[in-house]
């Protein structure tokens, strides 16, 4: 069973800057993409973005573009989360995953087949 594990939540400041991080247990899983989700309490779980894991292809939601920054290094098998000027509505339960398609790269929550247990972000304002 493949394990994901998020860390680097937090609280900040509106406008300030925090980076997840998400780390697999295992390299041997199908894995063509990675995605980071989040959930605001009452609020149904929303796709932040992903990353070709063997490429470079990004997509980001329209809401985080040129905000947040989605990377990886694959020698640690680690990805990121670079959240910059944060805002009060990003905060939410942030998770990351996993999709053995490529079509896990623009958002569908059912292309992914492991996920972290999630991380809490607040911004205060």
């Amino acid at each position: 069973q493949v394990q994901l594990v998020e860390s680097g939540g937090g609280s900040v400041q509106a406008g300030g800057s925090l980076r997840l991080s998400c780390a697999a247990s295992e390299r041997t899983f199908s894995r063509e993409a990675m995605g980071w989700f989040r959930q605001a309490p009452g609020k149904e779980r929303e796709f932040v973005g992903g990353i070709m894991w063997r490429g470079e292809l990004t997509y980001y939601e329209p809401s985080v573009k040129g905000r947040f920054t989605i990377s990886k290094d694959i020698a640690k098998n680690i990805l990121y989360l670079q959240m910059n000027t944060l805002k009060p509505e990003d905060t939410a339960v942030y998770y990351c995953a996993t999709s053995s398609s490529l079509r896990g790269l623009y958002g569908n929550p059912y292309e992914y087949d492991y996920w972290g247990q999630g991380t809490q972000i607040t911004v205060s304002s």
